[in-house]
């Protein structure tokens, strides 16, 4: 039974991604708004109904990409002993890596979706109300509170606008490695002010 359970969790998830797959790369050839949700349907080979069960909104066909790391600032710091040590080795690792989370990836590919993601108004709506999401997570992992709100709100922030500064870099031409050691800098900067003003954490 429980194998039975894995088997259908795991064709549901292909579901997702292909569907995803699908929607984002006729979004990246026509542009957001020109693509219709029966277009989307018709290419998957599936029906609107089955479309909308999968994704409630337009706008969840692109942010299922990143829909993994919504909670993922909330993960890194349960028992963790400095929360913002570890947030920070996170973000760090990241770049090594060239998370495309990070901002610091120069693939066409993920530019193409960053600009897509950004260059779409109602995308941009969709993604506040992701990091919002994000925010009250990790609140929760801080304990909960008028405390861990204002900290989850300051720690959010921080990410999302070392993750912009990279893409906004490179979108304007700049590669990854040109990049890279002012995003480290950064973020090691931005992180040692986030410890200063929330002691309790670091």
């Amino acid at each position: 039974m429980a194998e039975e359970i894995g088997l259908r969790e795991r064709k549901k998830q292909r579901m997702y991604q292909d569907v995803s797959d699908i929607a984002v790369g006729l979004f990246l050839e026509k542009g957001f708004d020109a693509v219709s949700v029966a277009e989307i349907a018709a290419a998957a080979g599936i029906s609107k109904p089955t479309l909308f069960r999968y994704f409630p909104a337009k706008e969840d066909l692109v942010l299922h990409r990143i829909a993994d790391h919504r909670e993922e600032a909330a993960r890194i710091v349960v028992g963790a002993d400095s929360p913002l040590g570890a947030l920070r080795r996170h973000f760090l690792d990241g770049l090594d890596r060239c998370d495309p989370v990070t901002g610091l990836n120069d693939d066409p590919r993920v530019l193409a979706y960053h600009s897509l993601l950004y260059g779409t108004p109602s995308l941009v709506a969709r993604v506040y109300e992701y990091l919002r999401r994000s925010e009250a997570a990790l609140a929760e992992a801080l304990g909960g509170g008028l405390d861990a709100r204002l900290a989850a709100g300051q720690i959010v922030a921080v990410r999302r606008v070392l993750a912009e500064e990279n893409w906004r870099r490179i979108a304007a031409g700049e590669s990854a490695a040109q990049v890279r050691a002012d995003a480290v800098a950064a973020a090691e900067r931005a992180f040692e002010w986030l410890a200063a003003g929330l002691p309790w954490l670091a």
